[in-house]
């Protein structure tokens, strides 16, 4: 009984150094100067800002790649065509790139000095430095989350139930909502919010394409290094409790979700 003993008491010593001891000291950090610096610190117009970019950025993310991530999963699933294998392989690149490789292979793309960055910004839609480029970038590092969430539920799904629904004369639509759309719902619901909370978080690779400009394209991640390089730790730790928070709440309802997903396809 020692020896499993010692080695709990070592998972949580460390597990405790690693995340809840860094997690306390920036909260102590964030509120040290009390409530009113605090607000101060995340009503700042510029704050105020980069937050609400981020996250109706991540909103946009999370709603396009929810989709599209549940119907390249379905398509991995069900189809076998050719480059399924190659396709299954690019749908996890962006987790082995690192996200400021991301960001320069956006540029290398649709820089502005590139031809079709040219054509884009002559069409009055420029992409790089503005916020479709945001959106692009959060797009690309976060597909994952959406199409692995799904796929799993997707390959226990009974065929069986499918064919029954057309038998008795279900049309597609029907089986889909029907059939189909209760048992994977919750992983979906799971990946979007690992997407949200992920894009939210994003840094590298908005670093470089965004263009990091106050009010218009500058994201709460980026804003708080550069209240760390101007001398302003208390802000930017107090922005960071901001996104602290968000990911409190968020990662352990999508692990929730993802395990209420895991739990009625196994029922």
């Amino acid at each position: 009984m020692t020896a499993p003993i010692l080695l709990r008491i070592s998972f949580v010593s460390w597990i405790t150094f690693l995340v809840a001891l860094p997690v306390a000291v920036l909260i102590g950090k964030g509120i040290a100067q009390g409530p009113l610096p605090f607000w101060q610190a995340i009503s700042a117009p510029n704050a105020v800002d980069a937050i609400l970019l981020s996250l109706g950025t991540a909103a946009i993310a999370t709603v396009v790649n929810t989709l599209t991530g549940t119907g390249i999963a379905w398509a991995l699933v069900r189809w076998e065509f050719p480059g399924r294998r190659l396709l299954w392989a690019l749908v996890d690149l962006p987790l082995s790139v690192p996200t400021l490789v991301a960001g320069m292979l956006l540029l290398a793309l649709f820089g502005p000095q590139t031809p079709l960055g040219i054509f884009l910004v002559d069409a009055g839609f420029p992409v790089a430095y503005a916020r479709p480029g945001i959106v692009l970038a959060l797009l690309f590092v976060t597909l994952p989350f959406a199409v692995r969430a799904v796929e799993p539920v997707l390959e226990e799904l009974d065929l069986a139930e499918e064919e029954a629904a057309e038998t008795l004369g279900a049309s597609p639509w029907v089986t889909f909502h029907k059939v189909l759309l209760p048992p994977i719902l919750p992983a979906m619901a799971a990946g979007a919010l690992q997407t949200f909370a992920r894009s939210v978080a994003e840094f590298g690779s908005l670093s470089v394409v965004s263009g990091n400009i106050p009010g218009q394209t500058l994201v709460s991640p980026v804003y708080i290094l550069g209240e760390i390089e101007g001398g302003n730790p208390q802000g930017a730790a107090a922005v960071s409790l901001v996104l602290l928070a968000l990911a409190l709440v968020l990662q352990p309802l999508a692990g929730r979700l993802a395990a209420r997903a895991g739990g009625r396809h196994a029922a």
